[in-house]
């Protein structure tokens, strides 16, 4: 059978614990993307981190490897819808930790109107609300591709998928009021 796989972090937590600027930053990012913990927000830090490495790296060689990776990368930095795909290395480096967080399920969940607040997001896709293509996802923190933004839809043997649930008819309400007024307003 083997032994298990050793099981390591995702990330790495800032050197210092006790800076100022940063600690308040974070609480924005948390209160913004409506987070559970910090913990989040350095697992997004880690990725892009990554990827900047990377474009750093390609940016000092210009061997065939060199451009077989950045073909690569960029592939997958426009799939994740992070860049076009007419972008160069100097676009990678610009990138920052809100291009990442805005690619959250969580995130995508809240903007697109199927929950009230980013906290409710989270709270639907743990609990098996939400699906992407008719698959259950129920990872808050699940990047979402380009291809399957259009496709998150609440699950359809989930209760939340009838438009007559108690969460649903109060957006729905509220949606309707603004069209009215826009209506009025014209």
């Amino acid at each position: 059978m083997g032994d298990p796989k050793k099981l390591r972090k995702k990330y790495t937590p800032p050197r210092h614990p006790w800076q100022g600027a940063r600690i308040n930053a974070e609480k924005i990012l948390v209160n913004n993307y409506g987070l559970k913990n910090k913990k989040e927000i350095y697992k997004a830090q880690s990725i892009l981190r990554g990827f900047t490495k990377q474009a750093k790296n390609l940016i000092a060689f210009k061997t065939k490897q060199s451009e077989i990776e950045k073909k690569q990368m960029f592939e997958k930095l426009s799939k994740l819808d992070l860049l076009p795909k007419d972008a160069d290395l100097e676009n990678v480096l610009g990138l920052t930790i809100n291009n990442i967080l805005d690619r959250r399920l969580q995130t995508l969940v809240f903007k697109k109107g199927f929950s009230k607040t980013a906290e409710q997001a989270r709270q639907f896709i743990t609990h098996g609300h939400i699906a992407i293509k008719g698959n259950k996802i129920n990872v808050p923190g699940y990047l979402v591709t380009g291809d399957e933004e259009n496709d998150i839809e609440f699950l359809k043997n989930s209760s939340l998928s009838n438009p007559e649930h108690a969460e649903r008819v109060v957006k729905e309400k509220e949606i309707k009021k603004e069209v009215n007024e826009n209506i009025e307003n014209e």
